[in-house]
């Protein structure tokens, strides 16, 4: 803005110089000896002039506000801007660490139902085992139980058999002791007693 009184200060110089170039040039639009070529140019210089100060005073002075209200509008929207990207990361890294505990969490809690089933499970087949053992023993009381019945009446068909046969074969009849000591000896050598 310094420069301007200086350039002003050098165009009526120049105003006065010009002429004499231009007529020494053979331009005769400037041609000063003719008045309607001298009040254009004093019309001109006011006119340039009327235009400096409206310019100077009233049009720069509010372009210049213009541009620092827009230049002050986009340091507060840059601003808000980096406040919401701010608030933003601030908002996402709330949202990763809920999410990371959520799935956490979740983990913790599959980890738990897993081993409650597995231990249920457990409880169960020891439960079932036990049953099945229970049973089992039962089973072989009463296999045992039969097979000592079914013995029991083994010996006694057997020696039923041997005094009827050695009856039969000798035509005497044995003492019932002896044939009973026998049937236990044969039955012992089988393992069936």
């Amino acid at each position: 803005m310094r420069r301007f009184p200086a350039l002003l200060a050098s165009i009526p110089v120049a105003g006065l110089l010009l002429p004499s170039a231009a007529l020494a040039q053979g331009m005769p639009q400037l041609a000063f000896g003719n008045p309607l070529t001298i009040a254009q140019v004093v019309w001109g210089g006011m006119i340039f002039l009327v235009l400096y100060l409206a310019l100077s005073r009233w049009a720069l002075p509010q372009v210049g506000a213009v541009l620092q209200a827009r230049a002050a509008s986009i340091a507060d929207d840059l601003d808000a801007a980096h406040a919401a990207k701010a608030a933003a990361d601030a908002a996402m890294a709330e949202m990763t660490e809920a999410t990371r505990l959520a799935r956490s969490e979740a983990q913790a809690a599959i980890s738990a139902a897993v081993d409650k089933a597995k231990a249920e499970a457990a409880a169960e087949a020891l439960a079932t085992s036990r049953r099945l053992e229970a049973r089992l023993a039962e089973a072989e009381a009463q296999i045992a139980q039969a097979r000592n019945a079914a013995m029991a009446a083994l010996r006694q068909v057997a020696t039923d058999t041997t005094l009827a046969m050695v009856t039969k074969l000798t035509g005497t009849r044995p003492g019932k002791k002896s044939i009973d000591g026998a049937v236990g000896v044969a039955l012992a050598a089988r393992g069936q007693t």
